[in-house]
């Protein structure tokens, strides 16, 4: 079976191919593209049984490609962001992988595509295209409605710096220095705030881009912030973050 997968980072690429290769000896990676211009390219000139498409390259988010190439063959998303509307490909039966992809989930995609499209061949492209066409045009959350005492007011997103859970609880930090409790999780928080403005630097915290007045290498590869305001905690961004936070912090 011939596999394409469009991916950035070389070493993301060679380490799906590996784990492909030990998931199904058949499977023959035949391209490794690195960006959204040279996958249109290769597209328009080549087919595959199967492609690993990630969200983010090197010159844009993928969904350009499906402006300029009609796409006929089965796709597996992947992406180090959660805020892409994963439920939504599930039900599409196209499915979805978060980086990093484990042994467990790459293997589950591949039987889902072994046992659906291989045999069924049934891949609803028009709900693709309008699948991406609105995940293109997503509108994040714009605004929250908190309560303090008995006053009730709306904070702006823009008035926000960062949010952090503790215990069962999540709270939202205004620039200013106010905090109020919010009933939502990080979890959902992560799926209507703009990845661009927020990132979730460990278990516990989000940060807006323009609340980080500092950072410093730590111990293990990890970066230490310095927030505005200050929090009381050490906002450190985990192991597993610190190379995708660098990339959003690079965009």
């Amino acid at each position: 079976m011939n596999v394409v997968i469009i991916e950035d980072e070389s070493h993301a690429a060679e380490k799906l191919e590996r784990q492909l290769k030990e998931l199904d000896s058949k499977i023959d990676v035949i391209a490794k593209i690195e960006s959204v211009k040279n996958a249109v390219n290769w597209l328009k000139k080549n087919n595959s049984d199967l492609i690993f498409l990630d969200i983010h390259l090197s010159d844009g988010l993928c969904f350009k490609i499906f402006d300029e190439v009609e796409i006929k063959t089965p796709i597996i998303f992947t992406t180090a962001y959660d805020q892409y509307a994963i439920q939504a490909f599930k039900v599409n039966s196209v499915d979805y992988l978060l980086k990093p992809i484990n042994k467990f989930d790459l293997a589950q995609s591949y039987e889902k595509f072994r046992e659906y499209y291989q045999v069924e061949g049934n891949v609803d492209y028009t709900s693709l295209r309008e699948m991406i066409n609105d995940m293109r045009e997503k509108k994040y959350q714009s605004r929250f409605l908190v309560v303090q005492g008995d006053t009730i007011k709306t904070v702006l997103v823009q008035d926000i710096a960062y949010f952090f859970a503790e215990g069962k609880y999540t709270f939202l930090v205004e620039k200013q220095g106010e905090r109020y409790l919010i009933d939502t999780t990080l979890e959902k928080l992560n799926n209507v705030l703009n990845p661009e403005e927020f990132f979730r630097i460990n278990r516990g915290v989000i940060v807006h881009l323009h609340s980080i007045k500092k950072m410093n290498t730590w111990f293990s590869r990890r970066i230490k912030l310095e927030l505005i305001p200050s929090f009381e905690k050490e906002t450190i961004v985990s192991t597993e973050r610190v190379k995708d936070f660098k990339e959003w912090l690079n965009q």
